[in-house]
């Protein structure tokens, strides 16, 4: 039998008794298993990046960049590093035991489950994927059935690099999800909406399933007097209209100070040219929005403000232009919403504190950018606003490093991964004290 015929109960089960033999707590065993999927990756990336097209129409630059060598990145500073991770810790005893030693053993929870999402489709599966191997955990993986070329490749690598009583991946509809989510596993790592993680959060209760939710939410950008504009605008660009706006930690709203509003609108609007072309819509390489139903959603907010760049789409090819809206105030539809698309409004400020304050009223961010190179602006606003990470006169590049852990915290999401901290994420820190050594 394989992952595909058997339910969801049984997978699980099957990977329950593997786990048990105690081969996964292996290092070698780990480690040979990390360079297998390595190997396939490579072997297969001509067939995942057409299936990033097919799904999502990622050029092969893009798809390579953003899904493929950051899953290679992963592994390569995993495989650099887990002796060292993996190695009991030995940690100060108290004065009160003196012929005490005390160490703190990492060890793997068990079967673990992850379900992943369909913006990056390839990349968000198999990057927490690396953390739950590392570890010592079994793992089964719920590819989404939004992308479903990238689903059927992931799944078709996966059998073909392990055993499924070791990994395995289970496609399938959102009722698949549900069945996954009536068993008990040992660790959920869910990566998606704040709503589906609100049902992936009350499903692992019933059991008393640890979780890493990593969700999103609405994150700022500001643009403060002293920024450098024409820097800004490459990276509010770059960030914002990666993947058509399709990203969890892309700008969603743009604060900018009134004296130079004019300014940065003339820089934004000169880099969207420069990188996607006069006619964004005849560029071949950009990307699309992933179905109809989000398309609608998104054109919908294309009716707020007034768009002084783009505001363009043609539903047929699920397209929208890079824009930039204005007219917006804190009320308007487009800001009750994550955006999840190539629509950036934009709202002037004269006092920042006015600003932040708005800010903190609203759910937790995923992300926050901030563009000035004023330090006392720029501890005001760190020490002001809790949100998951960010960058500072830079957007997402803080998430592509191995030594910064990447997550959320209020409805924008709880743990992290990344690096080491993925390898932490998937493992129980046994604490051990031994007497008369």
């Amino acid at each position: 039998m394989t992952s595909a015929t058997l339910s969801a109960q049984e997978l699980v089960s099957l990977q329950r008794r593997f786990f048990r033999t105690g081969q996964t707590k292996s290092l070698p065993y780990r480690i040979e298993a990390l360079k297998r999927l390595r190997r396939g990756i490579e072997d297969y990336q001509t067939r995942i990046l057409a299936a990033l097209r097919a799904d999502l129409n990622k050029s092969e630059a893009e798809g390579f960049h953003t899904e493929i060598r950051l899953v290679l990145g992963e592994l390569d500073y995993t495989l650099e590093h887990l002796e060292e991770w993996a190695a009991p810790r030995v940690v100060p005893t108290s004065s009160q035991i003196p012929d005490g030693v005390s160490r703190i053993h990492p060890e793997p929870y068990g079967v673990t489950l992850v379900i992943a999402p369909w913006n990056y489709p390839f990349q968000l599966a198999f990057s927490p994927l690396v953390g739950a191997i590392s570890a010592g955990n079994t793992a089964v993986l719920k590819p989404s059935e939004l992308t479903p070329n990238v689903s059927k490749i992931s799944a078709q690598l996966i059998a073909e690099c392990f055993p499924q009583e070791f990994v395995a991946a289970m496609e399938g509809e959102v009722e698949t999800s549900t069945e996954l989510l009536r068993e008990k596993f040992d660790y959920i790592f869910f990566t998606g909406s704040t709503p589906v993680g609100k049902v992936v959060m009350r499903a692992a209760a019933e059991h008393l399933t640890p979780t890493t939710l990593e969700l999103g939410g609405k994150s700022p950008s500001i643009v403060h007097l002293d920024a450098d504009l024409k820097k800004t605008a490459q990276s509010l660009v770059r960030g914002k209209f990666l993947n058509a706006g399709q990203t969890c930690v892309a700008p969603d709203y743009l604060l900018v100070h009134e004296d130079v509003r004019e300014a940065l609108v003339q820089e934004i609007k000169l880099e969207i040219a420069d990188k996607h072309g006069e006619d964004v819509l005849s560029n071949p390489d950009f990307p699309h929005i992933v179905n109809e139903r989000n398309f609608d959603r998104l054109s919908r907010f294309l009716q707020d403000g007034k768009a002084l760049i783009g505001g363009r789409s043609v539903r047929e090819q699920l397209l929208i232009e890079p824009t930039l809206l204005e007219g917006i105030d804190w009320e308007s539809p487009v800001m009750q919403e994550e955006i999840f698309g190539p629509i950036l409004p934009m709202m002037t400020y004269t006092d920042l504190d006015d600003v932040l304050e708005k800010i903190v009223d609203r759910p937790k961010p995923l992300a926050l950018y901030l563009f000035t190179r004023d330090q006392e602006v720029q501890n005001l606003v760190l020490n002001t606003v809790s949100f998951g990470g960010g960058c500072v006169n830079e957007t997402l590049l803080h998430m592509s490093s191995h030594e910064l852990p990447f997550g959320g915290v209020g409805e924008s999401g709880m743990g992290s991964y990344h690096g080491r901290q993925s390898f932490e994420t998937f493992s129980h820190h046994k604490s051990m004290l031994v007497r008369g050594v």
